[in-house]
C-alpha cells in the first residue's frame, strides 16, 4: 500500500516536471499566477508522440498492468495493515483481559485475606469473651467462698459475743440476787435469830417428851418379851433364816447377772455387734438363734466393695488367712486399715468377720474420753466380753486415732491415759479369742505401743476412674433401677445415655465411695420429688453439679478448720 502511494507520487512528480517549464515562475522565472503553459504544451506533444508510436498500445497495457499490480500490492498492504491492526486489537483485548483477571484475582485474594482476618478477629474476640466469662465465674466463685467464710466468721463472732453477753448477764443476775439476799438477811437478822431460838426451844421440849414416852414403852415391851422364853427362841430362828436367804439371793443374783452380762449383754463401748443380746432375742429370736448356732451362710469378704485390683488381692489373702487362723485355733494377727473416709474400711471389716466365721463388734475411739474415770472399767468389761465369744471376735476400732494417741506428744487427760494403759494391757499378748482391726485417717498419731501391736497394714485409696465407673453403675442399679425395699418405686431414667454416665465418671474424680453412694441417693430423691419418679438428663447433671458444689464447700470448711488448728498449735 505504501509502495503504491510512493509510485503514484513519483508519477505525479514526473508529470509535474513535464508540465513545469524551465522558465516557469516556480523554477526561477515563472509567472505571477504560477501556471506553466509550456509544460502543458510539452505534455501534449509528448502524448501526441506517444500515440503516434507503434508501441503505444503495449506501453499503455504495460502501464495498466503495472498500475493494477501496484493497486493489488497496495490492497495486500492494506489487508496486512488491517490484519496487523486486528492482531494488535486482539492483543490489546487479551492484555486487558489478563489485567482484568489479575485484578479480579487480586481482589478475590484481598477479600479472602480480609475475611480470614475478620474471622481471626471474631475468634479472638470470642476467645477473649470466653476467657472473660471464665475469669468472672472464677471471681464469682471466689467471692462466694469469701462470702461463706465471712458469714461463718460473723456467725462465730456473733455466737461468741452472744455467749459473752449471756455470761455477763448471768453473772450480773447472780450477783444482784446474792446482794439482794444478803441485804434481806441483814435486815431480818435479829428477827430470824429470835424465831430460830423459839423454834429450837419448842423442838427440844417435844423431843424430850417423845424420848421419855418411847423409853417407857420400850422398857415395858422388853420386860414382857424377856419373860416369855418360847418367843425368844422363835425370834432367833426366824432372824437366822431371813439373814441366810438374803445372803444367798444376793450372791446368786450377782453371779447370774455377771453371766448374763458376759454372754448376752453388750458393753457400753460397743456401737454395733453381730453377737446375740437380750434385746436381739426379744426383737428377732429366730435370726438370733441361727447366728448362735452358726446356721447363717458366710458371704465373701469383698462382696459389695469395689476396690483397686491390687488392693482386692491383698484383702482376699487377709480374709483367707483369717479364716484359716480361726479353723486352726492359731493366734490372730492384728490389722490396720488406713486411708481417706468413705473408702470401704468399715464395710470390709464386717465382711471379713462374716467371711471368716467370726463375730464382730464395732466401737469408736471418740467414745472413750467421755467416760472419764469409768473408761478403765469399760475397757476391761469389753475384753472380758470378747473372751466369752465362742466363735472368736473381730473387734473393729473406728477412728482409732481419737483414742490411741501418742502419750508423749499429745495432750491427753489422765483418765484417757489410764484407759489407754488398760487397752495396752489387754492387747499386749497374742490370743485366739479376738482379732483387733483398727481404722484411721491419721495413723501417724498412734501411740508407739499400738503401732508395735499391728501385724499388717492395708492402705485404702480413693477410687480410680475404673472403680468409679463400676461404683456409679452399681449404685444406679441399687437405688434407681432395682431398689432393695419392697415398697420402693423404680426410677425412670429419661434420656440418660451411657455417655452421660461416662461424663459423671470424669466429674467425680477425687470422690470417695461414700460420696458416690450419696450422689446416687440424691438422684433417687430428685426422682421421687416428681409425680412419676422420673429423672431426666438435665436434672441428672444438675444433681451432680449440686453435689460437686457441696463437696467443694465442705473441703473449704475442712481446710479452714485445719488452718485454724495449725495456727492454734503454732501459738501454743
Amino acid at each position: 500500500m505504501f509502495g503504491g502511494r510512493k509510485n503514484k507520487g513519483n508519477n505525479e512528480e514526473k508529470a509535474s516536471s513535464l508540465m513545469t517549464p524551465a522558465n516557469s515562475p516556480t523554477s526561477g522565472g515563472g509567472s505571477v499566477t504560477g501556471f506553466d503553459s509550456a509544460g502543458l504544451e510539452r505534455a501534449a506533444k509528448a502524448a501526441k508522440d506517444l500515440d503516434n508510436s507503434k508501441n503505444a498500445k503495449a506501453a499503455i497495457e504495460l502501464i495498466k498492468t503495472q498500475e493494477l499490480t501496484k493497486q493489488h500490492e497496495a490492497s495486500m498492504k492494506r489487508a496486512e495493515f488491517d490484519a496487523m491492526n486486528k492482531q494488535m486489537e486482539l492483543q490489546r483485548v487479551e492484555k486487558e483481559g489478563d489485567e482484568a483477571r489479575k485484578t479480579l484475582e487480586r481482589k478475590s485474594q484481598y477479600d479472602r485475606q480480609r475475611e480470614e482476618y475478620k474471622d481471626q478477629l471474631d475468634r479472638k474476640k470470642l476467645a477473649d469473651q470466653l476467657q472473660a466469662q471464665r475469669e468472672m465465674q472464677m471471681e464469682s466463685l471466689k467471692k462466694q467462698e469469701e462470702a461463706v467464710l465471712r458469714q461463718e466468721k460473723i456467725r462465730r463472732e456473733t455466737a461468741a459475743y452472744e455467749a459473752d453477753l449471756k455470761s455477763k448477764a448471768d453473772i450480773a443476775k447472780a450477783k444482784a440476787e446474792a446482794e439482794g439476799r444478803i441485804k434481806q438477811e441483814r435486815a431480818n437478822h435479829d428477827l430470824a435469830i429470835e424465831k430460830l431460838k423459839i423454834k429450837a426451844k419448842e423442838e427440844k421440849d417435844a423431843l424430850i417428851e417423845s424420848v421419855k414416852d418411847s423409853t417407857k414403852q420400850v422398857l415395858e415391851g422388853l420386860a414382857n418379851y424377856v419373860s416369855d422364853t418360847e418367843r425368844l427362841r422363835n425370834t432367833a430362828l426366824t432372824g437366822s433364816a431371813v439373814a441366810l436367804g438374803i445372803y444367798t439371793a444376793k450372791v446368786g443374783t450377782g453371779v447370774a447377772g455377771r453371766f448374763i452380762e458376759k454372754h448376752l449383754g453388750k458393753p457400753s463401748l460397743v456401737r454395733d455387734t453381730s453377737r446375740a443380746s437380750v434385746s436381739k432375742f426379744i426383737s428377732a429370736p429366730v435370726a438370733t438363734t441361727k447366728k448362735i448356732l452358726g446356721m447363717n451362710d458366710a458371704t465373701k469378704a469383698l462382696d459389695g466393695i469395689i476396690l483397686e485390683k491390687k488392693l482386692s488381692t491383698q484383702l482376699e489373702k487377709v480374709a483367707v488367712a483369717t479364716s484359716n487362723t480361726k479353723k486352726n485355733r492359731a493366734p490372730f494377727r492384728h490389722l490396720l486399715l488406713h486411708g481417706p473416709p468413705g473408702t470401704g474400711k468399715t464395710l470390709f471389716a464386717r465382711n471379713l468377720a462374716q467371711n471368716s466365721g467370726l463375730e464382730y463388734a464395732i466401737l469408736t475411739g471418740g467414745d472413750v474420753a467421755p467416760l472419764g474415770k469409768d473408761g478403765v472399767t469399760e475397757i476391761h468389761k469389753l475384753f472380758d466380753w470378747a473372751h466369752t465369744s465362742r466363735k472368736g471376735l473381730l473387734l473393729f476400732v473406728d477412728e482409732a486415732d481419737a483414742f490411741l494417741r501418742n502419750r508423749e506428744t499429745e495432750q491427753i487427760s489422765e483418765d484417757v491415759r489410764n484407759a489407754l494403759n488398760a487397752f495396752l494391757y489387754r492387747t499386749g499378748t497374742e490370743t485366739d479369742k479376738f482379732m483387733m482391726v483398727y481404722a484411721s485417717n491419721k495413723p501417724e498419731q498412734f501411740d508407739g505401743a499400738i503401732t508395735d501391736r499391728i501385724d499388717e497394714i492395708v492402705e485404702f485409696e480413693l477410687p480410680g476412674e475404673e472403680e468409679r465407673r463400676k461404683m456409679i453403675n452399681m449404685y444406679i442399679e441399687r437405688y434407681l433401677n432395682e431398689p432393695a425395699s419392697a415398697w420402693a418405686k423404680k426410677v425412670v431414667m429419661d434420656g440418660i445415655s451411657e455417655s452421660d454416665i461416662e461424663s459423671v465418671v470424669g466429674l467425680t474424680e477425687g470422690w470417695s465411695g461414700r460420696e458416690i453412694s450419696k450422689l446416687a441417693i440424691a438422684w433417687q430423691s430428685n426422682a421421687y420429688g416428681t409425680a412419676g419418679a422420673v429423672i431426666d438428663k438435665e436434672a441428672f447433671m444438675e444433681v451432680v453439679e449440686q453435689q460437686r458444689n457441696a463437696n467443694t464447700t465442705k473441703n473449704v470448711w475442712l481446710d479452714k478448720a485445719r488452718a485454724d488448728m495449725l495456727a492454734k498449735d503454732g501459738k501454743d
